[in-house]
């Protein structure tokens, strides 16, 4: 994983969100949230199904347009340059955004392309190997197993380089040796200056992993108290 530090743009903070309200249709999902996370911060996010944990992942990501406030990804307004603050961004969603017909080598080059990766072939390989797919690199995304899928989507996720890691419980059908890549995987990540959110189910895995925990509730984080209101502790 490189190690390369500072933030894009200057940015003082990897995401700054404020006022943010995002709805569907008569339905508020998102209320008045205020967010800032600092660089080579980690953030899980724990909240019932529903309560916008995947919402706010998508707005960020430039996936859902707000109905109202500021957000900026590395220093960039996701309204006046959606296309700067999207490039900061990589994700990992319950959809893995891969092309079943494409092999490995040829998702990752395609997405590679779209993002003007220098020495492509080399960074693919890379990521592959980061991943423990370099074995399978060739073969046919439909034919791959729930968590291979899971695992080549996190190289998708990487392989531009990205300041923050947007991900929507990746550890979902990762067998433990996987989960526990994983994990290496993040805490390079934070080590080396870059961010990250997460959200997940799973408590103790969320809380053992990130540097900050918050709960989705009512449209808006609970940042302060996370502990408690799960009823745990460190």
């Amino acid at each position: 994983m490189e190690v390369d530090q500072g933030s894009p743009a200057g940015a003082i903070n990897a995401i700054e969100v404020s006022g943010l309200r995002k709805g569907f249709g008569d339905l508020p999902v998102l209320w008045d949230l205020d967010l800032s996370l600092g660089w080579g911060e980690f953030l899980a996010l724990f909240g019932a199904n529903g309560s916008g944990k995947t919402t706010l992942l998508r707005t960020l990501a430039g996936q859902a347009r707000p109905d109202d406030g500021t957000v900026r990804i590395a220093g960039y307004d996701l309204r006046r340059r959606p296309a700067a603050a999207r490039r900061q961004v990589g994700v990992v969603a319950h959809s893995g955004y891969l092309y079943d017909d494409l092999t490995c080598r040829e998702n990752l080059a395609f997405y590679g392309r779209l993002y003007a990766v220098e020495d492509l072939a080399a960074r693919v390989a890379e990521v592959l190997e980061r991943v423990g797919l370099s074995r399978r690199a060739d073969r046919r995304v439909r034919s791959l197993s729930h968590g291979m899928q899971k695992r080549l989507a996190i190289a998708r996720a990487i392989l531009h380089r990205p300041s923050l890691l947007l991900l929507d419980e990746p550890e979902s059908g990762l067998d433990r040796e996987s989960v526990a890549a994983l994990a290496a995987l993040l805490r390079e990540w934070t080590a080396s200056g870059r961010s990250v959110v997460m959200t997940t189910h799973n408590v103790d895995l969320g809380l053992a992993w990130a540097t900050r925990a918050a709960v989705m509730s009512n449209g808006k984080l609970n940042l302060e108290g996370a502990q408690d209101y799960l009823g745990v502790g460190r």
